[in-house]
């Protein structure tokens, strides 16, 4: 099991099973709403989260053309989950929600052309988009 909560600690979610697909995605989109040069997270199917607490949702259509409704803490405003409409069945964690170094690491790097020229994504698996 692990578990993903906001820094209010009033919205959590509890995630069975191994992520089945884990990526950093280097887009305009996930800078700004991440706050930082990329955004990291993992997907796990719908059906293995429990999302508990109080949220408030933001729908947004990316630059590739993607919606993606994003749940938010109301009190603390951090994302703890959101949906991509092209990606059905699966839920998305921000990675640094579970706040656990021992993680596994990212196999994917997305829109790597927007990567900050100082951000290098190591692994010899990782396949980059």
């Amino acid at each position: 099991m692990h578990i993903a909560r906001c820094p209010c600690g009033a919205l959590t979610a509890a995630c069975e099973g191994e992520p089945v697909w884990i990526s950093v995605c280097h887009c305009l989109d996930c800078q700004r709403r991440s706050g930082s040069a990329f955004a990291a997270q993992a997907r796990f199917p719908e059906s293995s989260v429990r999302i508990e607490g109080p949220s408030r949702a933001y729908r947004r259509t990316g630059e590739g053309g993607n919606s993606a409704t994003f749940h938010f803490c109301p009190g603390c405003g951090s994302t703890i989950a959101y949906r991509v409409e092209a990606v059905e069945g699966l839920i998305a964690i921000p990675l640094g929600a579970f706040a656990d170094a021992t993680f596994p690491p990212p196999a994917f790097s997305n829109y790597e052309e927007r990567k900050h020229s100082w951000v290098e994504i190591v692994g010899e698996a990782i396949e980059r988009h």
